[in-house]
């Protein structure tokens, strides 16, 4: 999406967020711009801007081989997979990036178990993603799915690495560096800023909370101002717009169809099939993310649909774990660089992972 799309469809939100907060139950349209009101108003400023910031900066400023360099094949497993499992909050990559940087560092020499532990986390435990979860979703749902992700992220790792043993040693990784000369205290200040302006969206709305909240945000813009090279600066924004042009359109039109099809849903349908924790309901739920395309978040707000119409817990975690890994472009992509049979091993390890992560989630909140 070029920047005129982009404006003229943030433009075209902005309006609808302030002339139409009206009565949610008049039509599917209204509910769609009532729902995205809600967001722009409660979760948008507070949290998921906040967010991409610290998005831009991880892409600056976490040296991003250095990271990738411990995927190889000849490096320790706890290693390689420990990395593997978390770099995708590390290294803030979504669903669209994800797959070139799966591709890359295979190419590269990555060990086909740690690259496919890699393509799972990354966009799973997107650091936007994740903040909305918790938002949106609640905390339960929000830390089962960071727990889950990573677990699932290993496992499928393993499994395809003993499924598919690799003959002979591949090339070594050879990745260039980011050049920056900015301190790790300065970074490590600017960065907890920016956290701290999310963690204040926890807060009781009132005096306290705003205070913090535009503390730390003058916290953050002195240090980029004054602490920071221009450059970098420069580099951290540019960034931060990439991700935010990439990522906000599609989120606020998930949105508003998650709002649009939420009167139009059965809720007897939904409550037939993935109303209960089942293994055929997880299954299902498994199955439906796996196949479906979510862009980037907009897992988030068309999940908060399905169990607003009764779907449980169990299910909504298994297509919160396999909707935002698995689609069918994922699978073209992914099938280029693995091939038939392991992109087929691949799939099907999500789905089972996925299913059997919502029937446990699903008990233990039941």
């Amino acid at each position: 999406m070029d920047d005129r799309a982009t404006f003229i469809v943030l433009a075209a939100l902005f309006i609808a967020f302030y002339l139409m907060p009206v009565a949610a139950s008049l039509n599917p349209a209204v509910n769609g711009f009532a729902l995205l009101h809600e967001y722009a108003t409660e979760h948008f400023l507070a949290c998921l801007l906040p967010a991409f910031f610290i998005a831009g900066a991880i892409s600056v400023f976490v040296k991003r081989d250095a990271i990738l360099k411990y995927l190889g094949p000849e490096s320790r497993r706890y290693v390689s997979y420990s990395i593997a499992s978390v770099s995708g909050a590390v290294l803030a990559v979504c669903s669209c990036t994800i797959l070139p940087l799966f591709a890359g560092i295979r190419d590269r020499g990555a060990g086909l178990g740690p690259a496919v532990a890699f393509l799972f986390s990354g966009p799973a435990i997107n650091i936007a993603a994740i903040m909305l979860t918790f938002s949106v979703l609640g905390f339960e749902i929000g830390i089962a799915r960071v727990i889950a992700a990573i677990l699932i992220a290993i496992l499928v790792g393993f499994s395809m690495e003993l499924m598919f043993r690799e003959k002979g040693k591949r090339k070594r990784l050879k990745l260039g560096s980011r050049n920056t000369k900015a301190g790790k205290w300065t970074l490590l200040a600017f960065f907890s800023s920016m956290v701290i302006i999310i963690l204040a969206n926890g807060l009781q709305p009132g005096m306290l909370r705003y205070a913090v909240m535009v503390a730390a945000s003058l916290a953050a813009g002195m240090i980029a101002m004054f602490g920071l090279r221009r450059e970098d600066s420069e580099s951290w924004l540019r960034e931060t717009w990439r991700f935010s042009r990439l990522l906000i359109p599609y989120l606020f039109i998930g949105v508003f169809i998650a709002g649009f099809i939420m009167p139009l849903l059965p809720g007897e349908l939904i409550e037939a099939f993935v109303g209960q924790n089942t293994v055929l309901g997880n299954l299902i739920a498994s199955v439906f993310g796996a196949f479906m395309y979510f862009s980037t978040m907009t897992e988030i707000p068309i999940l908060q649909a399905f169990m607003a119409k009764g779907m449980s817990s169990g299910p909504a975690l298994a297509l919160l774990l396999a909707g935002p890994s698995l689609s069918l472009p994922n699978m073209l992509v992914i099938r280029g660089v693995l091939g038939n049979r392991r992109t087929a091993a691949y799939v099907a390890l999500v789905v089972v992972y996925s299913t059997i992560a919502g029937l446990v989630f699903g008990y233990l909140v039941a």
